[in-house]
């Protein structure tokens, strides 16, 4: 089970990272006014349509991810760990003897 939690949190860890980069790459819908004048040219990578569809849904697919393995290891953090078997008082250690002379405690 910790190999699995490891897993999840690196998949975490790098959903997080990769969804920064893809919304840092989007532009804003101020940015469509600009490419009425010329600087339009910049999103033909992807396509005639920009990037747009793209990145937005590569962004929404991570965020899933990331939102799946946050409450997935919220979940199993959250689990209490199963008591031992037995009873409580089978763990509780007693002195082995008693204590006597100047440690003792005076009983009067």
């Amino acid at each position: 089970m910790d190999f699995l939690i490891r897993i999840l949190m690196a998949v975490q860890i790098l959903s997080a990272l990769v969804m920064i980069g893809l919304i840092l790459m989007q532009h804003g819908k101020g940015a469509d006014a600009g490419a009425a004048f010329g600087g339009g040219a910049s999103t033909s990578l992807f396509g005639a349509t920009g990037g747009a569809n793209f990145l937005s849904r590569t962004t929404a697919v991570l965020a899933a991810v990331f939102l799946g393995t946050t409450l997935f290891l919220s979940y199993v953090g959250y689990q209490k760990p199963a008591p031992a078997a037995g009873s409580v008082l089978e763990t509780v250690k007693v002195p082995a003897a008693p204590v006597t002379g100047k440690d003792a405690i005076p009983t009067n």
